[in-house]
């Protein structure tokens, strides 16, 4: 190391100590940590984007047996038609009694019917068995055909049909219904429809015309007939005039109802009749897209429609067709219209389907689908709806996949919601029923927030709303999930490379045992201990309190240590096997393999770590790390894998600086010369600089500056003098300042013309680098220690030295006042504090050995 940097050191120091106090300033600090103690930078692990969208990826732990399925059919027959009735109030109890027929008759002043008793016996008869015609009639074929009677003829054919109507007079209430338990609930909504057409006709010709008043009636409790007593109505009770008025009923409800009636009939209906007759695809999709506008204009969406049944039943029919733009509009509509249970689930799956195709990626985000699905995942039961929530987060983690519907997740708040939802399956317990399944669940929330974190907004958004606590808690509740701790793993190494969020992971203390835990359980499973690592790569660079927390873990060290070992084993296997297929004369792949990856990472961890004073000093004593890294300079050429050996130098340099009791670094001092000396015969400049580097620190030792003299190193070191690079320089003069601590070393400066390119390095980079022109100014001290003439010493560079370093010592001169007011500041207090003690010092000397010019009168300090 730099004789500047040493001043803990028992040993003299033959160039000026400056009147300091013991107490080192922050300027110090810096100056000693330039160059010699480095954290490293490296890339963040490649995630290869899925050749297919699937639930779980190629690479997912769990078997296909025991994962939901990511490719199904589905029908019509997928939907269940007794859950698509619109919500009924309260429920009704069966009766026991007959049902009871009630008519009604238009009163002119009023909107409000009231009940009448039937005229007499064979009236109830003929009415009774007019429905039952007409219930038998609907339940052959489609119940929206264009086979249906219209409503202009559909009077005359009552009234015709009387006759034989009356043939049924004999027959029964009871068996009347008995024979309609045999229709199907579509059939029993099919007749409800065709009676409704009748009613909607004659209330908009005249109430009083006809036979009208004896048509409009309800039948009391004929649903609970039709089932077993104690089960609750499937008719809906919305429609007033369906049923038994007990008093007056609110007007305004009434009115409504019956704007609704005549919405459906005129705006509504005509484009079932559409659906049910058209085939071509592109008037469907119109079809759907009139549809919906209507549904919405006339407040039909939703569960208190009632005849949302009656739609539904149209759209599932539908569902079947083999068009992705169909069935986009289909599951709109569906999911607009509050489906759930099976009908929810099977909504969900058409979603999922559809956002399969990455071609749908255009027409999902011009019919704002995304929209439907976020408030499915807001609204719908966890628990209650775990599946169907699973295909809903599947189809948004596709759409998250483009990045036009990712802002536009964003933008709608999409961040919060998935933690919101997070939240809820981080409260469900390992030994709740619902748990397993919800890991499925989570494994596609955790995907969808790793894409979400690509963007800025997004990134806020996770960092503001304690994203970082409900990810951890997540990962200690699955830690047993590889899957899910790969997602949130990823969503870590994501953007822990951002500082406010690594700063919030930071401050989370349980994170560090978590990444320990999941680093030993799947020691072997690269893609995430890659990922891992690089995440402690980036806490540790960043935050000393990092660095506390994570070593004082139990064990913390051991499993760096162990990895190392086990991916070190890996690569010189991986290696041997190269070498012996005849690899030697064929190009070695440019990029690092998954072994040397991991490597490169968990050095950095150690380079990173060594910073800090206490675990630096920890980590020079642990022999077992110094030999894994010397292991790598041994087996790994720079030509290999660059990045690789560069890391393991500068860890070796870092170690390097700490003197402490037992150094590893110490003991192995002369064969980590040697195997820099390989490092600094390479091709590769930055290979270079990091072995100078080491070199730097080393060379406080005789026996490595015996090493240097024997291997000529330092006609190297003189060599780079000229390369013109801050950097390089700064380094080599580093070197060659230690070896003038030498006496018997320093007329070795002399060769290759040292004292030229010390004096031209200084007057390129002195008034730009102040610390370099303090290193310069010290290796010229202690190598005119003993001077007699300064001719003879510093040769013809004489007048150029003295002239230059009058010139850097002026104040006005050296400091550039152009600079903004903190960086001039920054540069007067280095100047004022490293460089012009120094040189004041060396300049005197040289003028006091110099009679051809007078001798400037310096200001005692």
């Amino acid at each position: 190391m730099q004789a500047s940097k040493n001043k803990n050191t028992e040993k003299a120091e033959p160039f000026y100590r400056l009147s300091v106090p013991k107490q080192k300033t922050s300027s110090e600090i810096i100056n000693e940590a330039r160059n010699v103690l480095r954290t490293l930078r490296t890339r963040r692990p490649f995630t290869p984007t899925e050749d297919q969208r699937k639930l779980f990826g190629s690479g997912s732990s769990r078997a296909p047996q025991n994962r939901p399925p990511s490719v199904f059919s589905l029908h019509a027959s997928s939907f269940d038609l007794a859950e698509s009735r619109p919500v009924s109030g309260v429920r009704l109890s069966p009766l026991d009694d007959k049902p009871i027929l009630v008519t009604f008759a238009k009163d002119e002043d009023s909107s409000i019917s009231l009940p009448k008793p039937p005229a007499n016996a064979p009236e109830v008869r003929k009415v009774s068995s007019a429905r039952a015609r007409l219930f038998r009639r609907t339940s052959q074929g489609n119940f929206l055909s264009a086979k249906m009677v219209p409503p202009d003829q559909s009077e005359e054919k009552l009234d015709s049909e009387e006759p034989a109507m009356m043939n049924n007079l004999c027959r029964s209430n009871n068996n009347c219904l008995a024979e309609q338990r045999s229709y199907t609930p579509f059939n029993d909504e099919s007749r409800q429809l065709i009676c409704n057409e009748h009613i909607s006709r004659l209330e908009r010709e005249d109430f009083l015309k006809g036979t009208a008043g004896k048509f409009l009636f309800q039948l009391r409790g004929e649903s609970d007939q039709m089932k077993k007593p104690g089960t609750s109505s499937s008719w809906p009770r919305s429609t007033g005039w369906k049923r038994r008025v007990t008093g007056l009923e609110d007007e305004t409800r009434i009115n409504e109802s019956e704007e609704e009636e005549i919405f459906w009939h005129i705006k509504i209906l005509p484009i079932l009749h559409e659906l049910e007759g058209e085939d071509n695809i592109e008037n469907l999709c119109l079809a759907c897209t009139k549809l919906y506008q209507a549904l919405n204009e006339g407040n039909m969406l939703g569960k208190r429609f009632k005849r949302r049944s009656v739609l539904l039943k149209t759209l599932y029919k539908l569902v079947g067709i083999d068009s992705d733009p169909l069935c986009l509009k289909l599951a709109k509509i569906i999911l607009a219209m509050k489906v759930d249970g099976k009908n929810l689930l099977s909504v969900c799956k058409l979603a999922f389907k559809i956002c399969r195709n990455e071609k749908n990626d255009y027409i999902i985000q011009n019919d704002r689908l995304l929209d439907c699905l976020l408030e499915v995942l807001r609204t719908e039961d966890l628990p209650k709806n775990n599946e169907a929530l699973l295909y809903c987060m599947g189809a948004i983690k596709f759409m998250s996949g483009n990045p036009v519907l990712l802002n536009e997740m964003v933008n709608k708040g999409a961040v919060e919601m998935l933690l919101q939802l997070m939240k809820q399956i981080n409260n469900i317990k390992e030994n709740d029923t619902y748990f397993s399944n919800l890991g499925h669940l989570l494994v596609q929330l955790t995907a969808t927030l790793r894409n979400l974190a690509d963007l800025p907004l997004a990134r806020c958004q996770l960092v503001g709303s304690g994203a970082v606590s409900e990810l951890c808690v997540a990962l200690e509740q699955r830690v047993n999930d590889k899957d899910v701790c790969t997602y949130i793993v990823r969503i870590f190494s994501k953007i822990s490379s951002y500082s406010d969020f690594c700063a919030a992971l930071a401050d989370c203390s349980r994170c560090y045992i978590l990444f320990l835990v999941l680093l030993n359980k799947y020691q072997k499973q690269q893609d995430l201990v890659i990922r891992i690592i690089f995440i402690l790569g980036n806490l540790t660079a960043k935050n000393n309190q990092a660095c506390e927390q994570f070593f004082k873990e139990k064990g913390s060290v051991n499993t760096l240590i162990s990895l190392f070992q086990t991916y070190r084993d890996l690569d010189l296997n991986a290696q041997k096997w190269y070498h012996e297929r005849g690899g030697e004369g064929k190009n070695h792949p440019k990029h690092p393999s998954e072994a040397e990856d991991v490597l490169i990472k968990l050095i950095r961890v150690l380079a990173n770590l060594s910073i800090h004073p206490s675990i630096g000093a920890a980590l020079a004593a642990a022999h077992r790390v110094v030999e894994l890294l010397v292991t790598v300079l041994e087996y790994k050429s720079v030509d290999d894998c660059e990045e690789l050996v560069i890391n393991a130098a500068t860890t070796i340099n870092n170690l390097s600086y700490y003197k402490v009791k037992s150094s590893a670094v110490q003991d192995k001092k002369l064969h980590i010369a040697e195997m820099l000396l390989k490092l600094l015969m390479s091709n590769n400049m930055d290979g270079v600089v990091e072995a100078v580097r080491v070199f730097g620190n080393l060379s406080q030792y005789h026996e490595i500056c015996d090493f240097i003299i024997q291997k000529k190193i330092y006609k190297f070191m003189i060599a780079l003098l000229d390369a013109k690079n801050q950097d390089v320089c700064f380094s080599a003069c580093g070197v060659l300042l230690n070896l003038t601590v030498d006496k018997n070393k320093r007329a070795l400066l002399m060769e290759e013309g040292g004292i030229g390119k010390l004096v031209d390095c200084l007057q390129d980079f002195g008034p730009a680098d102040w610390q370099l022109a303090c290193l310069i100014c010290k290796t010229l001290w202690n190598y005119s220690e003993n001077i007699t003439s300064a001719a003879s010493c510093f040769g013809e560079d004489t007048d150029t030295l003295l002239v230059l370093l009058t010139s850097l010592l002026d104040e006005e001169l050296a400091l550039d006042y152009s600079l903004d007011r903190d960086l001039r500041d920054h540069h007067k207090l280095y100047w004022e504090r490293e460089f012009k003690p120094v040189a004041e010092k060396l300049l005197d000397r040289i003028q006091r050995h110099h009679s051809f010019l007078p001798t400037v009168t310096i200001t005692p300090f």
